[in-house]
């Protein structure tokens, strides 16, 4: 059920410095572990109405015809070669700021809900690619799509508080040193050129 293609490609999306990296990378460099922690948490949760969104809408998807399925296909490889050039084009503008965001474990964790919540890059990634991940003999499709999710918020949660905590032991490197970062997202960029073909030479 979970291949290495839905696994690997799970990772860059959330590998990848959007709106829910920068602000758990940002509350790492700025708060205590706690607050951080809470930032991850809440960024996690806030991509379950996505989940609920794409299983009660995407069970039909596995009975449309193979030209339907190449063009979701597609406008998943294009949307993936935005996010790369996007990603190349704005590295090195992270900008940190240490009175941006709350102080407290509760209103951190919404912040984060509300981010990822109003996040286009998760909703493309489950309306657009969940459906190829799933077997064609799959018996419960939903059931499928559910493993899959609760596996993409789970390595979500894990990627978040990893950079939250390496954002906390580099603190000083990463202010005095940015292109480091820019260094980063340009992989990411490419990561996501090289998806992108991947996905668009795959058969059903």
């Amino acid at each position: 059920m979970i291949s290495i293609s839905f696994l690997l490609t799970a990772l860059v999306i959330v590998l990848i410095p959007g709106t829910g990296v920068i602000y758990t990378i940002n509350t790492g460099l700025t708060q205590k572990k706690r607050i951080m922690l809470a930032a991850a948490f809440g960024c996690t949760l806030g991509i379950i109405p996505h989940i609920v969104a794409c299983i009660l809408g995407l069970s039909a998807i596995m009975h449309m015809s193979a030209k339907i399925f190449s063009v979701i296909k597609y406008a998943g490889a294009v949307y993936l070669m935005y996010l790369a050039w996007k990603t190349w084009t704005s590295a090195g503008q992270l900008e940190f700021d240490e009175n941006r965001f709350a102080t407290t474990s509760l209103k951190t964790a919404a912040r984060g809900v509300v981010l990822n919540l109003l996040n286009p890059k998760l909703t493309i990634f489950f309306f657009s690619f969940l459906p190829q991940f799933i077997p064609s003999d799959t018996v419960d499709k939903i059931d499928c799509m559910v493993v899959l999710s609760l596996v993409f918020m789970l390595m979500t949660l894990i990627v978040f508080i990893i950079y939250g905590l390496i954002a906390g032991a580099l603190r000083e490197l990463v202010q005095r040193r940015k292109p480091i970062m820019k260094n980063i997202e340009r992989g990411f960029a490419l990561s996501f050129a090289g998806l992108s073909i991947k996905l668009a030479l795959e058969e059903r």
